[in-house]
């Protein structure tokens, strides 16, 4: 008679609720493999939200910690692979959140495997996903900017989620990020070979870019040529985050300067006039529209900036005039047209 085929990389599961228990009594257990398959079978249940519920009510989260300071590595790994599961829902993250998990999970960002380090990033990721997960990281920015420093030979998965966690915490408040020299750091990340790590480093320094000293250190680190080149990026989302930065950046008088001095104009122009070739390029094509104009709005109010835009005119005239136009590019395009038709 043919046996039970049981998989030897995980601990047998009990019925209903008793399964959850059992398995976090088994995380107690001395021995490293024993801890190792009740991890592996844990993580199997955490895609239940129901076992995530009843990890969270169950107080079982806190036994975790311990974990986190195994002297085996993939139990280490493990741990955190089974929170990234539970943060996958609002539960599970807010959980963790009011938890004491949080100071010593971030400490594993220097763990020397490499496995662990790319599951930490992935909670601290998932995390930010809640406005009060990117408040609770703010304090690990600086932390995070260090990491960036010297992540050059860290796979490209992490270097994506580092600089999306940074995103979403300096969207919050940049001032931790500009603290930590983030704009020159950031600045080398964006001519990275890969569009991804492009597009978030980008991304960050467009939230960087909002607040004045921001705007002023972009300008001082001289990143708008770099910039205005991945306004001709090959990824659209690498673009409008690049238009982003210029958008916000060219509202003070050095940063008008300096894009005029690099004949953004045209460039804008011309992004302005394109329409998505593609249904799933609308949402960043019309970022990158939005932005183009806003730019182009702020560049209007210097005399050399009006002068070139006046010729260009009947081109915004017709996407601020288009019965089809989407409602927002048809008004930020009205308001590109009122400012430079303006006259003291």
């Amino acid at each position: 008679m043919a046996g039970y085929l049981i998989d030897p990389s995980r601990a047998p599961v009990a019925f209903g609720r008793r399964a959850v228990p059992q398995l976090f009594e088994e995380l107690q257990q001395p021995e490293a493999d024993r801890r190792l398959r009740a991890l592996a079978s844990l993580c199997d249940l955490m895609h239940d939200p129901e076992r995530i519920y009843q990890t969270v009510n169950g107080g079982f989260l806190e036994q975790l910690k311990v974990l986190f300071e195994d002297e085996d590595s993939s139990v280490r790994t493990k741990t955190c692979e089974l929170l990234h599961l539970m943060t996958a829902h609002s539960i599970g993250r807010q959980a963790l959140l009011s938890s004491s998990l949080l100071p010593p999970l971030s400490q594993l960002v220097d763990d020397n495997s490499s496995s662990c380090r790319r599951n930490v990033h992935r909670v601290l990721n998932r995390l930010t996903l809640l406005p009060a997960g990117a408040d609770a990281l703010l304090a690990l920015v600086p932390k995070l900017m260090l990491k960036l420093r010297g992540e050059e030979d860290e796979e490209e998965e992490v270097q994506v989620l580092l600089l999306s966690t940074l995103s979403s915490c300096s969207r919050l408040d940049a001032l931790p990020a500009l603290a930590s020299d983030g704009v020159s750091l950031l600045g080398h990340k964006l001519s990275h070979r890969s569009p991804n790590i492009r597009r978030e480093a980008a991304a960050v320094m467009m939230a960087l870019s909002v607040c004045e000293d921001g705007k002023l250190q972009v300008c001082e680190e001289s990143l708008l040529p770099v910039l205005v080149d991945l306004l001709r990026d090959e990824d659209i989302e690498v673009q409008a985050n690049a238009a982003g930065v210029i958008m916000y950046t060219v509202i003070i008088t050095t940063g008008k300067r300096q894009c005029l001095d690099l004949d953004v104009i045209p460039i804008l122009l011309e992004l302005v006039s394109k329409k998505e070739e593609e249904e799933k390029e609308r949402k960043s094509r019309k970022a990158l529209v939005m932005y183009s104009l806003r730019a182009l709005t702020a560049l209007a109010e210097a005399p050399d900036g009006r002068r070139l835009l006046l010729e260009q005119l009947p081109l915004l005239l017709r996407r601020s005039e288009a019965a089809e136009e989407d409602h927002d590019i048809r008004r930020d395009a009205q308001t590109a047209v009122r400012v430079i038709n303006w006259t003291p």
